[in-house]
C-alpha cells in the first residue's frame, strides 16, 4: 500500500486565490450592471408603450365623439390646432336640450382636458378635409416622451367621417 505524505498532498491541492476572487466579483458585478441596464431599457419601452396605447385610445374617442355629432363635425366644429384651448363648454344636466355645436365644444374641452391628463405635455389637433362626397378627419396626439431632450412624439391618425 502506498503512503502519502501529509506535505505532498498539501502541495498538490490549491484553492483560489484572493486575486481569483477579485477578479470574479468583478466579472458579477459588470453582468450585474448590465442586466439593471437591461432592466431599465425594459422600463423605459414599457412606458413609452403605454402612452402610445393612451395616445391611440384618446384618438379613438375623439373620432368617435365626432361620429355621434357627425353634422356638426362635417362643418367644422371639432378643428383645433396644437395649442388651441377650447371654452369650456358643457351639456351636463342640458339632457336633449344640448346644441350640436354645445356638444361639439364639450367634446373638445373634455378630450384636451384628458389629453393634457393622460400623457405628458399633451395636446392635439383636428382638421378636416372633403373628400368628393365624404370628409376625411385628420387627429394628430402629440405628447412628450422624452422629458424634453427630444422633439415630441406625434400619433396620425385619418379617419372618413
Amino acid at each position: 500500500m502506498k503512503h502519502i505524505s501529509r506535505t505532498s498532498a498539501h502541495h498538490t491541492i490549491r484553492g483560489f486565490t484572493l486575486l481569483e476572487i477579485l477578479i470574479t466579483l468583478v466579472v458579477l458585478s459588470i453582468g450585474l450592471l448590465g442586466l439593471a441596464g437591461l432592466q431599465l431599457n425594459g422600463l423605459k419601452s414599457n412606458h413609452s408603450s403605454y402612452l402610445r396605447s393612451q395616445a391611440t385610445i384618446l384618438t379613438q374617442d375623439i373620432i368617435d365623439r365626432m361620429r355621434i355629432n357627425r353634422v356638426s363635425a362635417i362643418n367644422g366644429a371639432y378643428d383645433t390646432g396644437l395649442g388651441d384651448e377650447p371654452a369650456q363648454a358643457s351639456c351636463e344636466g342640458a339632457g336633449v336640450n344640448c346644441s350640436a355645436a354645445t356638444l361639439a365644444g364639450a367634446d373638445l374641452y373634455e378630450w384636451k382636458d384628458l389629453l393634457s391628463e393622460s400623457l405628458p405635455q399633451g395636446d392635439g389637433s383636428i382638421a378636416r378635409t372633403a373628400v368628393g362626397n365624404d370628409t376625411l378627419v385628420t387627429v394628430i396626439v402629440q405628447w412628450d416622451d422624452s422629458k424634453g431632450q427630444q422633439d415630441p412624439v406625434q400619433l396620425t391618425s385619418e379617419s372618413l367621417l
